[in-house]
């Protein structure tokens, strides 16, 4: 058995006195794990850090069999992604995100997506918002995806500020405001035809406060977890950054 395919580095374990066994996120094969040989070795550890890019050949004898992988890098963002905290948090959580996947199940638009996220995130602002995006599509992928793209009451499609924490389906302002208080905010950037740049730190927040609680409730609860300690290590990275923006100019 043999392939090739572009892969994203999730994690990496020590396998032995040389050898790592490494977990990507592939364009074509899924979420796929094999042994490098020499992956613990002073060249190769520099490839295999969590948001890299590789060309990986996986090689095993029968499909089952965990197989093993030569990998050459493509583009090594770690050391831009490990040189900050959002960037540790915000890697180390996505790769948590992404191991909701089935194991060797293509996923090509999250790959895509997955992909795109760690291409743009040096300024933690987006980052945050790739986040947010990240985890809507996670839901989506994994069969919990919320509607919001129309109001759940009238059908409407503008003016969609509110979110049935029930259902998950958008509502309008017109038809939650009765209920404001027990509904969620959906902020403008995740409504069809907003742009980034008009978000706010509140949006950020209610973004990830929305995203939160269907991953908890539909996805993680259900499997015995909870968030992992990289997500909350973000948000409070991201909590930090808006606080020190918010000073005034000395």
């Amino acid at each position: 058995m043999e392939w090739t395919d572009e892969g994203i580095v999730l994690g990496v374990r020590r396998h032995g006195e040389s050898s790592a066994i490494v977990e990507l996120l592939t364009r074509q094969h899924g979420r796929h794990l094999g042994l490098v040989r020499g992956g613990a070795s002073s060249r190769l550890r520099p490839l295999l850090q969590p948001g890299n890019s590789v060309s990986a050949v996986w090689r095993a004898r029968l499909d089952e069999h965990l197989g093993t992988y030569a990998i050459e890098g493509l583009k090594l963002r770690a050391a831009t992604l490990l040189g900050s905290s959002h960037g540790v948090y915000g890697v180390t959580h996505l790769a948590s995100i992404a191991r909701l996947l089935p194991e060797r199940d293509p996923h090509e638009d999250i790959f895509g997506l997955l992909e795109h996220s760690l291409d743009d995130f040096d300024d933690i602002g987006s980052a945050a918002v790739h986040l947010i995006h990240f985890e809507l599509a996670m839901l989506a992928e994994l069969g919990f995806g919320l509607a919001l793209e129309n109001c759940a009451v009238t059908g409407e499609t503008t003016d969609l500020i509110y979110v049935s924490p029930k259902s998950g389906g958008a509502v309008s302002r017109g038809a939650g405001e009765p209920w404001r208080d027990r509904l969620l905010r959906l902020p403008p950037f995740l409504r069809h035809g907003k742009a980034a740049h008009e978000l706010t730190d509140e949006d950020l927040q209610d973004g990830f406060r929305l995203t939160g609680l269907f991953l908890l409730r539909h996805v993680l609860e259900p499997r015995g977890q909870g968030h992992s300690d990289a997500r909350a290590g973000f948000i409070n990275a991201l909590t930090r950054q808006q606080a020190k923006a918010a000073l005034p100019a000395p």
